[in-house]
């Protein structure tokens, strides 16, 4: 058992569960953590980011089961329940589309450090926007979204498809600019990762099965245990803190981290590079 890269695979769990749902971009953080720890190779590396995002899910499942369950037993019974389904089914197709249409070039040119750190200082840029705009609530809750609100998310959602935007990110500053509450927008980009999250890794892994090896699942069931647990911590953070508070620290965030990464490319400092 190599102990170092057990050690990195629960670094990375750590980076996956703890981003998924903040809007800082986990798959930004997970590629340029994973180029800076050299974390296996590139094709492997991307399966398992997709592996660990199952224990980010998994936790947003067990936070919320008591809604999962009732909205799955109340499905043609409960209008709430129809209600929530409908506009989920509704918000994850053009992140489905577009991701069919485009994810092969879309990895194949930004799935890289620089253009990561350009689009964490973009998406930066944006979340001050949103904020300096005078925020109207008019969804107050989840249940208040409408199907063409949940189209409009899914759109903003699907700017996601280029790392470093942040799908959560995306979700949750487009609710701002739809007309949702700060929980609202962010409970909602919870429950929309689960179908998002869960049939993109289970898609992506069935895809690249021939890469799956007995001998890397130590090394993934330490990515998808660590990932469980920093991402249960950081839903309850994060709901926590929008009760009371803006999203302008992450885009100074952003700001800082992808201003880092641009310095240290342009300097030679660290040989930004995907292994």
């Amino acid at each position: 058992m190599d102990i170092l890269l057990l050690l990195k695979a629960a670094l990375l769990g750590i980076v996956e569960g703890a981003t998924e749902f903040l809007p800082i971009s986990s798959t930004g953080h997970l590629i340029l953590a994973g180029d800076l720890l050299n974390f296996m190779n590139h094709e492997k590396r991307n399966v398992f980011d997709i592996a660990i995002q199952l224990g980010a899910i998994l936790a947003v499942v067990w936070e919320y089961r008591r809604r999962f369950i009732s909205t799955f037993a109340g499905i043609g019974r409960d209008p709430i329940a129809n209600r929530l389904f409908i506009n989920l089914a509704i918000a994850f197709l053009p992140l489905a589309i577009l991701g069919l249409a485009f994810g092969s070039i879309i990895k194949t040119h930004l799935f890289k450090p620089v253009p990561v750190a350009m689009a964490f200082i973009i998406g930066a840029f944006i979340i001050l926007w949103a904020e300096k705009r005078t925020h109207t609530v008019t969804i107050e809750t989840v249940d208040d979204i409408r199907p063409l609100d949940a189209l409009k998310l899914g759109l903003a959602q699907a700017v996601a498809l280029i790392p470093g935007m942040s799908r959560s990110g995306s979700t949750i500053i487009g609710g701002l600019f739809f007309g949702l509450s700060r929980k609202a927008a962010a409970e909602f980009s919870f429950f929309l990762a689960v179908p998002t999250l869960g049939i993109a890794s289970i898609y992506s892994m069935y895809k690249d099965r021939a890469l799956l090896s007995m001998d890397d699942m130590g090394a993934w069931a330490m990515g998808f245990i660590f990932s469980f647990i920093s991402a249960m911590i950081a839903v309850r953070a994060l709901i926590r803190y929008v009760s009371n508070h803006d999203f302008t620290i992450f885009a100074w965030y952003r700001l800082v981290f992808g201003g880092i990464v641009l310095l240290t490319a342009y300097t030679g400092l660290v040989d930004w590079t995907v292994h």
